[in-house]
């Protein structure tokens, strides 16, 4: 590897693994998945925006490796997760006859990796596979964990399984190519990272406003390293979300997955309706005494430099609180959101009365 690369290591015993990132990477996925797997043969599951783009540099780096390929092209956007198209996938994966030697590279933002993590995990009772993340969003977030999984209509992600990649590749160098507003949704992810773990990072984004605005380089690699950082050490600590410790990951996510579903899948970007909803968990949190105003403040302040949505839209706050109330989280009924209670430390809480959530979502 080149020597701007960076390795984080997500340590998890005999499921352990490495994420790889640095720019310049797509031509190596070849020959970095024949060392992390030593497969002869892949399925590269792509989605139609990014099949052009990147996912055929995959294929043809595969094929240069030596190993036989074949490719599953979805059609891009959140409405492929769904049970039709994993049915669709598991039928093209006896189509190429693949065996639980083979691997499954999901190469493409969250929605891919979640789908194609899922067929992995499914698939022959499970066989490995690799992320290879081509959205901001899905680099510092959903490619690092294992989980992965499908939406059900009106509860996202409510079907999956915890499967854990084989290695991770992240090429810095396809950011150049993502469309403003999908970039834009991956810096909310970012972000979260400062507000739940990192104080000094949330700094850091502060003062490189222009930078991520103007994606350059450099601070490309930090924020993504250290996001894979902070992430990994995490999903180490509480690989299955047993322990509570993972659950900090969904800041903001209560009312995010609410506003996705009772919009229509597609209608916000995933990191739009997370923007959205860390400003609703800060004034919840503000409500409960747990914070100052000032930190509610700072959050709105960068996430509104860095051109994202603040606005709860226009959708009636009970039916909100209802579709929170299917959210993963919920135990017997009661709400609970993850909420700060400084800058880089948040919490679980319990039995939030749906009047102060209704007060949060009014603004």
């Amino acid at each position: 590897m080149a020597t701007d690369t960076t390795t984080v290591h997500v340590a998890l015993s005999e499921r352990s693994y490495d994420i790889e990132i640095g720019p310049r990477l797509l031509p190596e996925a070849g020959r970095f998945i024949v060392e992390r797997t030593g497969c002869s043969h892949a399925v590269v599951v792509t989605d139609s925006n990014v099949e052009s783009l990147h996912g055929q540099r995959v294929v043809e780096s595969l094929e240069r490796a030596g190993i036989r390929v074949d490719i599953a092209t979805v059609p891009a956007g959140e409405s492929t997760k769904s049970t039709s198209h994993v049915d669709e996938l598991w039928r093209l994966m006896l189509e190429f006859a693949a065996d639980r030697k083979s691997i499954v590279a999901a190469v493409g933002g969250g929605v891919v990796g979640d789908l194609a993590g899922f067929i992995a995990a499914t698939y022959g009772r499970g066989i490995r596979f690799v992320q290879i993340p081509t959205t901001l969003l899905a680099q510092v977030d959903s490619s690092v964990g294992g989980k992965v999984g499908i939406n059900l209509p009106g509860a996202k992600n409510m079907v999956g399984a915890f499967w854990q990649p084989a290695a991770v590749l992240i090429d810095t160098d396809v950011l150049n190519t993502l469309p403003l507003r999908e970039y834009r949704s991956g810096l909310a992810e970012v972000v979260k990272y400062g507000v739940i773990l990192d104080s000094d990072f949330f700094k850091y984004l502060e003062d490189h406003i222009d930078g991520l605005n103007n994606r350059e380089p450099s601070v490309m690699r930090h924020i993504v390293a250290r996001c894979c950082e902070l992430k990994a050490q995490v999903v180490s600590a509480d690989e299955r979300e047993e322990t509570g410790l993972r659950a900090v990951l969904n800041y903001g996510h209560t009312f995010c997955h609410a506003i996705e579903a009772e919009t229509g899948y597609g209608t916000y970007l995933h990191g739009e309706a997370v923007a959205i909803g860390m400003l609703c968990a800060s004034r919840l949190a503000e409500a409960m005494g747990r914070i100052d105003a000032e930190l509610t403040r700072r959050q709105h302040a960068l996430l509104e430099a860095l051109g994202l949505p603040l606005t709860v839209p226009d959708v009636d706050h009970d039916v909100l609180i209802r579709a929170m109330q299917k959210d993963k989280k919920t135990e017997h009924g009661k709400l609970r959101f993850v909420l700060p209670t400084c800058l880089g430390h948040v919490e679980l809480v319990s039995g939030v009365p749906a009047d102060l959530v209704r007060a949060a979502l009014a603004g």
